[in-house]
This record gives C-alpha cells, sequence and structure tokens, in this order.
C-alpha cells in the first residue's frame, strides 16, 4: 500500500517537452521518487540518505564518509566488493558521495536489471557486516585519502581553515572527509551507531531516473525495502545555528608548495528553503554576474582587462543546503600583484557594482543562457535524478525542484541588487590570502 497518492508533476512546460516525475511514499517511510526518460534503454537508481558529515557527533568528524567506504564490504548475503562486481559484470558503473548534508549510493545500468541493483542496495542498507580487521583497513585507506587529497594540495588545507573560520558554531566548519586525529580515533562504535541511527527506510529517499514506469519501481520497491523496518528512534535534523557575525576574518595560508598566489572570500548566504527560493535564484544571478564568465562577468572586466590586476576571476553560490551556505569569489593577481593590492582592487569592483547596479542587457542575456541551461539539463537522467536527490536530502520538496526553473526566470534585476546588499556584508565574510611561504603545517 501507498501512504500517499501518487502526485504526477510537469515542468514548465514552455521550457521543453514535458517531464514526469512521480513521487509517493512506503508504509515504511521510504520516499520514492520516479523520473521517465524513456529514449534510451538504461536507469539511474539511487539512494539517498538524510545524512551526512553535518549530522556527524562532536569529535567523530568523517564518521559519514568512513561508513560510505564500509558500505561496499560484506553483508549477509553479499562478499566484501561483490555488489559493485555483479553492476560492471552487467555492463554498468556504480558508486558514492558523502556531502554535509547528505550521503548517496547509486549505479548506472541497463533498465532490465534494476531488480538486481534494487535487492542488492535494500540488503545494504540493513545487514552490513563489519569485523574489526575491516574497519581497521578501511581506516587506513581514508587516512590515505585525506594524505593525497588535503594534506597534499595547499589549496585544500586553506580552503579547510577557511571553511572553520567562516563558520563560527555550525557543524558545516569540519571538512567532510574528516579532521585528522579525529578519522585516526574512529572505531567500530562510532561507524556502526552512525549506520543503525541513519540508514533506515524512513530517513531514505529512493530516486529511479530513466527507462521505468512508476509501477514497475513501486512493485519493486515494495518488494526489497517495503520489508525494511523504520528506524523507531529517528532523530529529528536540528544543527547549531549561527551565531551574528560582527566581524571580518582573513586568513593567511603560507606554503611553500603554493606556486601562484591567489585569494578567495566566502560570506554567509541563504540557501534554499521549501517554498521560499526567490533569493537563491536571485544570487545564482548574482555569482553569474560578478564572475559567471571569464569574458564578460564584474569582476572580470575590472580585475582582469581594465586594470591587469589579476589573471583569472570567479563566483560561486551553490544554494541546495539543508542550512546556511556561502556565497564565494575567487581572484588570482597578476604577476608582481601582491594579495592586498588584488584585495582592494575586489573591494572596489564591488562598491563600484552595488552603486551602480546589473547592466540591463547583460542580466537579459544572462535571463536565455540560465533558460536555456534548464532544458540542457533536462537531457541529463543521471543529473536529474542528482538534482531531486541534493534537494528532497536538503528539505526542499518534489514541488520544489519543479518550481526552481519557473522562479529562476522571474528573477529581476532588482532582486539582484537586493540580495547583493544583503550578503556583500563584510562582517559576515572570511577572506583567505595563499602564498608561497616556509610555514610548517
Amino acid at each position: 500500500m501507498l501512504r500517499f497518492a501518487i502526485l504526477v508533476l510537469m515542468v514548465l512546460p514552455a521550457l521543453a517537452r514535458a517531464q514526469q516525475v512521480t513521487s509517493a511514499f512506503l508504509d515504511n517511510g521510504m520516499q520514492v521518487v520516479v523520473i521517465e526518460d524513456h529514449r534510451a534503454p538504461a536507469i539511474f537508481h539511487s539512494v539517498w540518505y538524510r545524512t551526512g558529515a553535518a549530522d556527524e557527533p562532536p569529535g567523530a568528524s568523517g564518521a559519514a564518509h568512513f561508513l560510505e567506504h564500509l558500505m561496499f564490504k560484506a553483508t549477509d548475503t553479499l562478499a566484501a566488493g561483490e555488489l559493485s562486481a555483479r553492476v560492471a559484470a552487467l555492463g554498468g558503473s556504480d558508486n558514492a558521495a558523502t556531502s554535509s548534508d547528505y550521503t548517496f549510493y547509486y549505479q548506472r545500468i541497463a533498465a532490465d536489471r534494476l531488480p538486481v541493483v534494487m535487492r542488492m542496495e535494500a540488503d545494504r542498507m540493513r545487514n552490513l557486516r563489519l569485523t574489526p580487521d575491516v574497519i581497521d583497513t578501511e581506516r587506513g585507506v581514508i587516512i590515505e585519502e585525506r594524505n593525497q587529497r588535503v594534506e597534499n594540495d595547499p589549496d585544500a588545507l586553506a580552503r579547510e581553515q577557511g571553511m572553520a573560520a567562516q563558520y563560527l558554531n555550525h557543524p558545516y566548519g569540519a571538512p567532510v572527509i574528516g579532521w585528522m586525529h579525529e578519522i585516526e580515533a574512529l572505531g567500530a562504535a562510532d561507524v556502526m551507531d552512525f549506520y543503525h541511527l541513519y540508514y533506515s527506510p524512513n530517513n531514505a529517499i529512493l530516486v529511479v531516473a530513466g527507462d521505468v514506469t512508476p509501477g514497475e519501481v513501486m512493485a519493486f520497491a515494495r518488494e526489497y525495502f517495503g520489508p525494511i523496518p523504520p528506524a523507531p528512534d529517528l532523530p529529528e535534523r536540528i544543527r547549531p545555528d549561527e551565531p551574528p557575525q560582527r566581524a571580518a576574518r582573513h586568513l593567511l595560508y603560507a606554503d611553500a608548495r603554493v606556486a601562484q598566489p591567489h585569494l578567495w572570500r566566502t560570506y554567509l548566504a541563504p540557501e534554499r528553503n521549501a517554498g521560499d527560493q526567490r533569493d537563491a535564484a536571485a544570487l545564482v544571478y548574482l555569482a553569474e554576474i560578478l564572475g559567471g564568465s571569464p569574458f564578460t562577468s564584474v569582476l572580470a572586466r575590472d580585475l582582469t582587462y581594465d586594470s591587469r590586476i589579476a589573471t583569472d576571476t570567479s563566483a560561486g553560490y551553490q544554494g541546495t543546503s539543508l542550512d546556511v551556505t556561502t556565497f564565494r569569489l575567487a581572484v588570482t593577481p597578476a604577476a608582481g600583484v601582491t594579495p592586498e593590492q588584488a584585495e582592494a582592487a575586489m573591494d572596489a569592483s564591488l562598491a563600484r557594482f552595488l552603486d551602480e547596479g546589473v547592466d540591463p542587457a547583460r542580466f537579459e542575456r544572462l535571463r536565455t543562457q540560465l533558460r536555456a541551461s534548464e532544458i540542457y539539463a533536462r537531457d541529463n537522467v543521471a543529473g536529474l535524478a542528482q538534482r531531486y536527490g541534493a534537494a528532497l536530502t536538503s528539505g526542499l520538496s518534489v514541488e520544489d525542484v519543479q518550481d526552481w526553473p519557473r522562479i529562476l526566470l522571474e528573477v529581476s534585476a532588482a532582486d539582484v541588487m537586493r540580495v547583493a546588499r544583503a550578503v556583500l556584508v563584510p562582517e559576515r565574510s572570511v577572506t583567505t590570502w595563499v602564498t608561497p611561504g616556509e610555514e610548517e603545517n
């Protein structure tokens, strides 16, 4: 039985051909989302858990990512590595990813193999079996991963320091992979407690995109996931709030391995919220206007072409986040230009933009580009599945995802300037200079 009636929702017909998305719930609380695309006999099958690095208990950073690795080990019915081996033997591929807000597992495979991958995914939702040797070995793998991706990369180390400075109280300040000293201390209890608490059907979303029908997906979901009982003590997802930030913060990260000095700045910024996505949509425009193009954006024009202060500039914003997110700017100074001079030029450019406003012609071109981007995105079923999965695990609804293209098109230049003045506030920012040096790390 379905707990709620199936909802059939349509994307803006003006954007492209109708896209059918079906959402329903199993009796155990698991949400099932089906995105139909019958152009090729293939599917993207994914299970998303509403838990990530920001849900870890204090002192156990890296537990969510550690568990992601361990989910490829043995279960009651599968040997370690067997799931991936079977998928590969069937001509498919699989992987997983952990973020601050979610962890997800996926397979790309032929449509007629749907029951095979769904059965294996349901099996590891509740039947993971780990030994001390397996945990010790995989901990070593993750330590080496951190060494390669973070400890040996000065940019990654600097970003880590910047995010820790940006978030004064919220767990987004901790790295998803975990702090090294806490990874080294993670044990079986840390990982299995996390698994038993969060890996349950009432904390999961099944998203299947491709050559399937809602009826067949729901039938298999009831067969394989339906018998798994919900977690009775699933905690409410409440994280610490950020206090008012009253002081601009500046960091200097010096490392002999840095070849080219550069700087970046983050500001606290609002995330997309259920039923309230207009500010987030305006911030998408703001990022494109300030740094989206290496030729026509505000920072490129002012710092790269007019003054020759920088060789590269950029801006970015990702609003799919359960809690307050960041708006980012980056500048690579030209030869002979100090980070201090580059930062002063960036601030002058921002001040001029806040005074003069958005160029109307540039704004309308950008609206057309974003409209086209939304249309092209519909041709990537894996991308669509990930769009829905990330949104739903971050507090949004299917309706919010469907409304997003319309909300993007409704943004005005006045909306952009309103959010720019609200977000580009020095007291809510962290500026990091990354320079060559001999500092010990």
